[in-house]
């Protein structure tokens, strides 16, 4: 999916498309009342009528001498619905690594050892490098205050406020009254 719809963003990625498109939008043209239309050669105006039949927006009916050019609005409303879906977007990340970004913040905020060096105060990198942290809890299972202190002494002294934050961000949750905590 993600060629055919690299294709179809190409496609309309010229102005002079765009214009065609929008033109075949109101009214069926042939090449030549394009071209007087957009100011463009005839032979231009076909290289650019081919290019967007070869994704299926527009397509030619013969009238007289004459091939007339339409839009095809079935292809236009279905490539739409197909382009916008969540699982054909998906496709055209799959070969992108969402760690990235965590990735370079955790790097540009931990020493050799893994613990931090400072506590981001931007929130986006705050977020990366909770995501870090909340690593070393086990899913499942409970903490005591105590225990989760004494965890996150390894990564950072100011304890309270990595404590504070995992349960602010949503990445652990807990008991009121000083109960126990754990990793969602």
């Amino acid at each position: 999916m993600s060629e055919e719809l690299v294709a179809f963003f190409k496609a309309l990625a010229d102005p002079s498309r765009l214009k065609i498109v929008g033109l075949l939008a109101r009214q069926p043209y042939s090449v030549e009342e394009l071209a007087a239309l957009i100011g463009l050669k005839p032979s231009t105006v076909s290289h650019h009528l081919a290019k967007l039949a070869e994704v299926g927006l527009v397509y030619a009916r013969t009238d007289s001498y004459y091939n007339v050019y339409q839009l095809n609005k079935e292809t236009l409303d279905e490539k739409a619905r197909r382009i916008f879906t969540d699982v054909d977007l998906g496709t055209s990340i799959a070969d992108v690594d969402l760690s990235a970004y965590d990735q370079k913040v955790v790097a540009d905020y931990t020493r050799r050892d893994g613990s931090l060096k400072t506590i981001p105060a931007q929130k986006k990198k705050l977020e990366a490098v909770l995501r870090y942290v909340v690593e070393g809890f086990e899913k499942g299972k409970r903490y005591s205050e105590k225990r989760v202190n004494e965890i996150l002494k390894g990564y950072h002294e100011d304890t309270a406020t990595l404590r504070r934050e995992l349960v602010g961000f949503g990445l652990m949750q807990r008991e009121g009254g000083g109960g126990e905590y754990w990793r969602v």
